[in-house]
């Protein structure tokens, strides 16, 4: 009779052995499928995508276009700007980043130009320049231009000091001298779009 109990002991001991192996096997294969979707998420947020749509501030200044940013696989990321302003066709217009998302009044709720590394003003690539000082475009004839910049300098997302997410893009009546500070003496704001995040 002992042995007989002391058997169906051991059995319960080996039964209740195993099932603790099988649930330690399960976390564990929990744990690589979270892996796995780290390194996806991970991969996704290289196409990362965000666009400001441009429009005018002024009743009497037609502003139309768009502003597509795009993640590159090295983190950076790629600027395609594509703007028209019919009243200045053949002359040159300034285009800053600013710090708040919203055109309200027109544009002056933008706040003063994003700057978040606390630099001076300047031109974009050549010594001091906030981190949206996209400077001066050419418009031709139809008053249309196109621009494109590749910064790491920019994030969709991510570290506050890079992020252009909920930023706007202001579309000046001058242009940039590069030198005024705090923002180049650009004139008024005659266009605005906010940054949001696209897809």
């Amino acid at each position: 009779m002992k042995r007989l109990g002391l058997a169906a002991t051991t059995a319960m001991i080996l039964f209740f052995t195993t099932s603790c192996n099988d649930d330690a096997n399960t976390s564990t294969t929990g744990e690589d499928t979270t892996t796995t979707s780290t390194t996806s998420t991970s991969t996704a947020t290289s196409n990362q995508m965000a666009e400001a749509t441009l429009s005018g501030t002024k009743t009497d200044t037609t502003v139309n276009g768009t502003v597509q940013f795009t993640q590159q696989q090295d983190g950076q990321v790629k600027m395609m700007l594509d703007i028209t302003v019919p009243t200045k066709a053949n002359q040159s217009v300034a285009i800053h980043f600013h710090e708040h998302g919203d055109c309200g009044d027109m544009g002056n709720h933008a706040g003063g130009h994003w700057n978040p590394t606390n630099t001076n003003h300047g031109q974009w690539g050549q010594g001091s320049f906030h981190s949206g000082d996209i400077g001066n475009i050419n418009l031709d004839g139809q008053g249309r231009a196109q621009k494109e910049i590749t910064s790491n300098l920019w994030s969709i997302g991510g570290d506050a000091s890079k992020d252009i997410l909920n930023k706007t893009i202001v579309i000046h009546s001058g242009v940039d001298d590069y030198t005024s500070q705090p923002a180049g003496n650009s004139g008024n704001r005659i266009g605005c779009g906010v940054i949001l995040r696209r897809g």
